[in-house]
C-alpha cells in the first residue's frame, strides 16, 4: 500500500509556506480554491486557536475532469488537500498532504491510477518547492 501522508518540514512561518506553495502550485497548473484558517475559525466560535493550522483545497481542472469522467465517485477525494500547520512541540512548520495513489486506491479502480500517480508526483514537487523557499 503507498505511503498515506507524505509530509516535509520548512523554516518558513505557516503564512510563508502558504504563499510559497501558492506559487508553485501554479508552475505546475494547480490552484488554490480554498485557504481554511483553522485558527480563524476557532477564534470565531470562542475557542482557543494555536498554533496555526490552515488547509489548502487545491485542483488541477483538467486532471480533475479526467479522473471524474472515469469514475464519478473519486469525486470523494477531491479536491486535493494540503496542510500547512506549526507543530505544537516543535514549532517547527510541516507541510503535508494525503497521497492521491492511496485516496484512489480506496475505490479499486485501476483506471485512476496513473493520473493518481502523476498528480501525487506534481503535488510533491510543489510541496517540496515551497519547503525550499527561503
Amino acid at each position: 500500500m503507498a505511503q498515506i501522508i507524505y509530509q516535509v518540514q520548512t523554516k518558513q512561518t505557516v503564512d510563508e509556506a502558504v504563499h510559497a506553495i501558492a506559487e508553485t502550485l501554479q508552475r505546475h497548473q494547480f490552484g488554490v480554491l480554498w485557504d481554511l484558517d483553522i485558527n480563524q475559525k476557532l477564534v470565531e466560535k470562542g475557542l482557543d486557536a494555536e498554533p496555526p493550522y490552515r488547509i489548502l483545497e487545491v485542483c488541477s481542472a483538467p486532471r480533475a475532469k479526467q479522473v471524474l469522467s472515469r469514475n464519478p465517485q473519486a469525486g470523494n477525494f477531491l479536491p486535493c488537500k494540503i496542510v500547512v500547520y506549526q507543530e505544537a512541540q516543535t514549532r517547527q512548520t510541516i507541510i503535508s498532504f494525503a497521497n492521491p495513489v492511496a485516496l484512489i486506491g480506496l475505490i479499486d479502480d485501476h483506471r485512476l491510477d496513473a493520473l493518481a500517480k502523476e498528480v501525487g508526483e506534481l503535488l510533491k514537487q510543489a510541496v517540496d518547492e515551497a519547503a525550499a523557499f527561503a
